[in-house]
């Protein structure tokens, strides 16, 4: 029976953000704690939302967590590891465009399947389970086999699975690894929420379609192919629509996809028909784009989510 409860894996960092004068602002992202965000503003306040990773036991790591706390968001069963520290990334941007320098190949998060029995009572009682091809990445194989195994543990008791590849090379040893491992977790996967252009680059597809086909193939049921500003591909049962994109005018992309995710999902767990979810998705992330980092007040979010 599935729980109520909704949990996001992966790794939470320190994000520099903001460069005026050499005077950086110091916050926390990463890709599935940004969908994570917008799921817990727009979701019931009483649905419990954690955090699932490892973190270390430094100043850093317990400034996260207390952000954490301070905003609704749990960290279930998380390890904290001795020693360790959380992963860190500057955002330098050219218009509203960002690229990334990152600092995280000894981050605690990594260590985040080494428990396995830590990780499985994180998972517990869920209705929603997500992940990203990001957390894969930074695991070890055998960690990565035990973190895929425990979700799939989850969704044989109800959990609904949502995963987005998010393919990033450079973190990656080749790409035949991250394919193996990234259509490993499609299989488990219940809604899949890639993005056209990751997909073109590691699988070859031509268009959106192909990559909504493919995934069919594996068995996932319900699929949304994000394309940036142009519209959504979704196919799930009887439904297939390209769902258009908001436009506005963007000061920082940092965060767009995970945010259409977490409307997305939000969406989907209040009830709304996939295409209906999508639209939510596309006024979410054009909320987040119109505002610095990757991160918006939960208010904005929720006023988009109501549009």
């Amino acid at each position: 029976m599935a729980g109520s409860g909704v949990a996001s894996i992966g790794e939470c960092m320190l994000e520099l953000s903001g460069r005026r004068e050499d005077q950086w602002r110091m916050g926390f992202a990463g890709d599935t704690f940004n969908t994570l965000w917008a799921l817990r503003a727009l979701t019931p306040p009483d649905r419990a939302a954690d955090y699932v990773t490892a973190f270390g036991d430094d100043p850093f790591s317990r400034d996260q967590m207390a952000f954490l706390g301070e905003n609704g968001i749990g960290t279930a069963a998380s390890p904290i590891i001795p020693g360790a520290r959380p992963g860190l990334y500057a955002i330098s941007l050219t218009g509203a465009e960002r690229s990334f320098t990152y600092w995280r190949s000894d981050s605690a998060a990594r260590r985040l399947a080494d428990d396995p029995a830590r990780l499985e009572k994180s998972l517990e009682d869920r209705s929603l389970i997500y992940f990203s091809g990001i957390t894969l990445a930074i695991l070890e194989k055998a960690a990565r086999q035990t973190m895929i195994a425990a979700v799939a543990g989850a969704r044989r008791a109800g959990a609904l699975i949502a995963f987005d590849p998010n393919y990033r090379a450079r973190l990656w040893p080749d790409a035949e690894t991250a394919r193996q491992a990234i259509t490993e977790a499609f299989a488990v996967a219940d809604i899949a929420l890639p993005t056209f252009p990751d997909e073109q680059a590691l699988f070859g597809d031509e268009t959106p379609e192909t990559t909504a086909n493919r995934l069919k193939q594996v068995g996932v049921k319900e699929i949304v192919v994000k394309n940036g500003d142009e519209p959504a591909l979704v196919t799930a049962g009887a439904i297939t629509e390209m769902v258009p994109a908001m436009k506005v005018i963007a000061i920082d992309t940092t965060g767009a996809g995970d945010s259409f995710n977490g409307g997305y999902l939000a969406g989907r767990l209040a009830g709304r028909d996939p295409t209906e979810a999508a639209r939510c998705g596309h006024a979410v992330a054009a909320a987040v784009v119109q505002v610095p980092g990757a991160l918006a007040p939960f208010e904005v979010l929720q006023e988009a989510f109501e549009l």
